[in-house]
C-alpha cells in the first residue's frame, strides 16, 4: 500500500508538471525563446487583454498558481497574458531601466501583443498592463513608452526609475499607482530599506510625472474606502481628473504585498484594477463636486469656523486621508465649531449634501 501510494503521488506530480509545462508557450525575440502563458475565457468574441508582469526572481508558473489567473479570465471575460522575464544571472528581472541590460523587454512585450493579435480577436482599444514590484516598475515603463497603444496601466509596489523619469511619455494614459506606506522593499519615498539603495522616484514625484503627462489637476478627489476588515489596513484613493485619469491607491499600513483575498481584506487588487480599467469604481469622495448649501468662514482659519446651514445636518471634518476628525449634529442657522488642537493643513468639511475645502493655518 505504501509503495502504491508513493507511486500515485509520483504520477500525479509528473502529470501536474507536464500540465503546467504544456501551458507555457514561446516566441522568438532578440534570438531568444521568450516564454509566456495566456489565459482566456471559455467563450469570447472580442478580447480585452491584460498583461501581468511578475516580480524580481519570480516565474510564470508560480504566479499563475498563486493568482489563479484562469478564474479572473473567466470572471472578466478577458485574455490574461503572463510573460516571463529573463534571468541574466541574478534572477528573473524586467529591464525597467533600473540597471544596465541589453534585454529589450519593452519591444518583446509589444511583439508578443502583435503576435497574439494575429491568433486571437484582441480588442486593440482595451490593452492593459499591471505588475507587482519589478513588474510594477516595468508597467510604468510600458505606459511611458507605449501609451499610444496601452489604454491603462496599474503598477503595484513599483516605481518610475530615474532613467525613465527623464523620458517624456509618448501619450497620456490612464494610470493607477498602488503603494503601501509600510513597504520596506520598494519604499513609497523611492528608497529600499531591503536593498539599501534608492530605486526611483517616490510616490509624490510619480504622481507629479503623470499629472504633467496626463494634463491633470493638482487637487485630487479623495475617497476613503470602507474599512470593513480588521486587517490593519486602510485604503484611500486620490483621483486626479484631466486628459486621462490619474489615480493613486494609498494603502495605509500596507507592506510589499499583493492583496488578493476580498474575504480577508477590503479589496482584491485584481478586481479593483479591473474595475479601474473599465471605469466601474464607485466614488465616495470627500471633496468631489456636490449640490447643496454649505457656507463656512473664515477660510482659511486659525482655530474656529462659522457655518451657515439651511437645514439641520451632520457635519464632518475629514482629513486628506479620509479620516473623520470631527463629527457634529447641528441645527439650521448659524453654528460655530472650535478647531483648537487640530493640526494645520488641508481638510474637507462635509454636510447638507455639500463639501467645502477647509484650510487650517
Amino acid at each position: 500500500m505504501k509503495t502504491r501510494k508513493l507511486l500515485s503521488i509520483t504520477v500525479l506530480t509528473l502529470f501536474l508538471g507536464v500540465s503546467a509545462l504544456a501551458q507555457i508557450q514561446t516566441i522568438e525575440w532578440q534570438g531568444m525563446q521568450r516564454q509566456y502563458m495566456i489565459k482566456t475565457p471559455e467563450n469570447y468574441e472580442s478580447l480585452p487583454v491584460l498583461f501581468f508582469l511578475h516580480g524580481l526572481g519570480d516565474n510564470i508558473s508560480h504566479v499563475n498558481i498563486e493568482h489563479h489567473f484562469e478564474q479572473y479570465a473567466e470572471k472578466f471575460n478577458w485574455m490574461i497574458v503572463i510573460p516571463q522575464a529573463v534571468n541574466e544571472g541574478n534572477g528573473t528581472m524586467w529591464n525597467a531601466a533600473l540597471m544596465n541590460s541589453s534585454i529589450d523587454d519593452s519591444g518583446f512585450l509589444m511583439a508578443l501583443l502583435d503576435s497574439l493579435a494575429v491568433q486571437y480577436p484582441i480588442n486593440q482599444d482595451s490593452v492593459f498592463f499591471t505588475g507587482f514590484s519589478m513588474g510594477g516598475f516595468m508597467s510604468h515603463r510600458m505606459a511611458i513608452e507605449h501609451g499610444d497603444r496601452i489604454n491603462a496601466a496599474a503598477p503595484v509596489s513599483g516605481l518610475i526609475t530615474h532613467a525613465m523619469a527623464n523620458q517624456t511619455a509618448v501619450a497620456p494614459v490612464r494610470m493607477l499607482h498602488i503603494h503601501g506606506t509600510n513597504d520596506n522593499v520598494v519604499g513609497d519615498n523611492g528608497y529600499s530599506q531591503y536593498f539599501g539603495s534608492n530605486l526611483g522616484l517616490g510616490v509624490d514625484a510619480i504622481l507629479n510625472y503623470w499629472r504633467n503627462a496626463n494634463g491633470c489637476t493638482d487637487e485630487p478627489i479623495i475617497d476613503s474606502l470602507p474599512d470593513t476588515h480588521n486587517d490593519g489596513l486602510r485604503f484611500v484613493q486620490y483621483v486626479y481628473s484631466g486628459n486621462k485619469e490619474l489615480r493613486f491607491l494609498k494603502v495605509i499600513g500596507g507592506t510589499h504585498s499583493w492583496y488578493r483575498n476580498a474575504n480577508q481584506h477590503d479589496i482584491d487588487y485584481m478586481t479593483y484594477i479591473h474595475d479601474f480599467f473599465t471605469g466601474k469604481i464607485s466614488h465616495n469622495s470627500v471633496n468631489s463636486p456636490t449640490t447643496g448649501s454649505l457656507n463656512v468662514y473664515p477660510n482659511p482659519t486659525t482655530g474656529q469656523i462659522k457655518i451657515e446651514l439651511e437645514s439641520p445636518a451632520t457635519i464632518e471634518i475629514v482629513d486628506i486621508q479620509g479620516r473623520t476628525i470631527i463629527q457634529k449634529q447641528l441645527e439650521s442657522g448659524i453654528a460655530f465649531i472650535d478647531l483648537d488642537g487640530i493640526q494645520s493643513g488641508v481638510y474637507f468639511l462635509k454636510g447638507n449634501g455639500a463639501t467645502s475645502k477647509l484650510v487650517i493655518e
